[in-house]
């Protein structure tokens, strides 16, 4: 690839950037002085996570020679729009904005040779010839080191909205390499949100018992060096592999898992500590500037925020929880209130059962939130384009029960009964 094949504008302005800048409320600059850290996997599953909480979401790839953000989406094959506006992200499934170098080239294997200031000059039209529009959070993948992309970004972030989340591994080989981030941080006045402890052990995929393979403890031990926050420490997960894979992300496919409890529970923290200001982004309507806590550990699904009225769905046979999705006799509606206090039970009847039939048809119900003993990922993708959360996994027998459970954070969900 050639330097004039990215060039459809002159270098933005200061004022185009800082327009653009300005409606988005915080920005997570995901940075690692070491490579094969797994820091683009941990970027794209905080991005998702946070846009499962309906905020509006944005996540930037910088790596210029090596884009991973596409492939763990699945966008291999997409192309990024551009129009008269500008730069038009890829709206991946209506819930998040994507942008990256990756989705403006020909093919996986087209090299781009540009030097410095080439790449220097493309990030800047990323941030101002871009139409972001209005983002709560703006989560940016950086390539490892602390080279030309990480010092474009850090040089055109305001430090009052935006800060910096560090991944390591635990062995002292890769702290080592990671602490050159942090001073890179500092000598730039880029606030640090803390550290990430990536492949902390290993999660048997038999048992779930988490085995100390490449040792514990190196990233909080880094994090209490600096005296930086340590957000949290994610288990290698050999379904990880498989969903990168499988260009399946994550949190999307093992929503209900151990680690994609861990994803849930570093957003937890992160969200109310960056809360947007008054004259910031606004929220999204029914989320409030502290961010609902995400009760999700080994056994419970994320509770909601009590804040947003909520229409549930449960598959039911002989009005009780039906393992099987696609092929129950009757849906429980179920309404909650603000204050979590649950509606009438009524039931309604499916059509008959087709491919894909199921989500759209819901959603025509006003359901918003579906908690199921499981279903398949196809399903599951419709629900996430329709703006419809999901739980598989859900174990319990009355649907009323179920979702008091849920909202409570004490809804034990286990295996996706009807995972195909």
């Amino acid at each position: 690839m050639n330097e004039n094949a990215c060039e459809h504008s002159q270098p933005s302005d200061e004022e185009a950037i800082g327009k653009k800048l300005a409606r988005i409320g915080h920005t997570f600059v995901v940075l690692s002085g070491k490579g094969g850290v797994g820091k683009s996997t941990v970027a794209v599953n905080l991005a998702l996570s946070l846009s499962a909480l309906n905020f509006r979401t944005g996540i930037l790839d910088t790596d210029i020679h090596g884009p991973s953000v596409p492939k763990l989406l699945g966008l291999r094959g997409e192309k990024l729009q551009i129009t008269t506006d500008g730069i038009v992200p890829f709206n991946y499934l209506n819930r998040l904005k994507v942008v990256s170098m990756g989705l403006l080239l020909d093919g996986d294997d087209t090299p781009v040779i540009w030097r410095g200031p080439m790449k220097a000059n493309v990030i800047r039209q990323f941030f101002g010839d871009v139409a972001w529009g209005d983002l709560d959070y703006l989560v940016v993948d950086s390539p490892p080191g602390t080279g030309d992309e990480p010092l474009s970004v850090a040089q055109l972030l305001s430090p009052n909205k935006s800060s910096a989340i560090i991944v390591t591994t635990p062995q002292r080989v890769a702290t080592i390499d990671v602490e050159k981030s942090i001073t890179f941080c500092r000598q730039l006045g880029l606030p640090i949100a803390g550290v990430i402890e990536n492949m902390s052990g290993f999660l048997c995929p038999h048992c779930g018992h988490e085995a100390d393979i490449f040792l514990q403890g190196g990233g909080r031990r880094l994090a209490e060096r600096f005296n930086v926050p340590f957000l949290g420490a994610i288990p290698l997960d050999p379904d990880i592999v498989k969903s990168g894979d499988a260009e399946e992300p994550y949190v999307q496919y093992y929503s209900t898992t151990k680690v994609a409890g861990r994803f849930g529970e570093i957003v937890a923290q992160l969200t109310p500590k960056y809360a947007l200001g008054e004259s910031e982004a606004s929220l999204p309507q029914g989320v409030e500037k502290s961010s609902p806590t995400i009760k999700q550990g080994t056994d419970a699904a994320p509770r909601p925020d009590k804040e947003v009225s909520m229409r549930f769905a449960v598959p039911t046979n002989g009005k009780k929880l039906c393992s099987h999705f696609g092929h129950c006799e009757a849906f429980a509606l179920i309404d909650a209130d603000g204050s979590g206090r649950l509606g009438d039970e009524s039931y309604v009847v499916p059509p008959p059962h087709e491919p894909g039939l199921l989500p759209p048809w819901l959603a025509q119900q006003g359901v918003n939130c579906v908690i199921a003993g499981g279903m398949g990922a196809r399903a599951q993708q419709l629900f996430a384009e329709a703006g419809v959360n999901v739980v598989t996994g859900a174990e319990g027998e009355y649907p009323r029960d179920v979702v008091e459970n849920y909202l409570k954070g004490t809804l034990v969900t286990g295996t996706n009964t009807c995972d195909h």
